[in-house]
């Protein structure tokens, strides 16, 4: 099961669908995503305590456990290449110009395609709308 950042970061931080979220995951190992996470997920954290929903020691405790979880092997990161970032650059250019794609979003984009998945979970409404160009079904909650 192939996670976007923002599902990641939802896994550890309470919102509207977190509960669901949680639920789904833990009934779906493995789970896979983009190393570029590493620096998303975080930030997100980060976010939360610069707007007030979280306290800036709750934000670095969630970082923490985030990594701990990565090492205990509950999320296998799939690593960012020059390759994987040269299929991203092809695959971005193909994309019709009406299609609004952010950088992070084709790299898991083409990370997801690159590792078999035919889904990707996010609640993000541009990589959702951009899942179909890269031959992937986007899935939400």
């Amino acid at each position: 099961m192939y996670l976007d950042s923002a599902y990641i970061a939802k896994y550890y931080v309470n919102e509207v669908d977190s509960a669901p979220l949680r639920s789904l995951v833990e009934r779906n190992p493995p789970l896979v995503s983009s190393s570029v996470c590493l620096a998303e997920v975080s930030c997100v954290f980060h976010r939360h305590a610069r707007e007030g929903r979280l306290s800036l020691s709750r934000a670095g405790a969630l970082t923490k456990v985030f990594l701990e979880d990565i090492d205990s092997g509950f999320w296998t990161l799939i690593p960012i290449t020059d390759r994987l970032l040269r299929r991203v650059a092809t695959q971005a250019s193909g994309i019709p110009r009406n299609v609004y794609i952010r950088a992070a979003d084709a790299v898991h984009l083409t990370t997801a395609q690159n590792e078999g998945e035919t889904e990707i979970w996010t609640n993000d409404r541009h990589l959702l709308n951009a899942a179909p160009y890269f031959g992937l079904a986007g899935r939400t909650v």
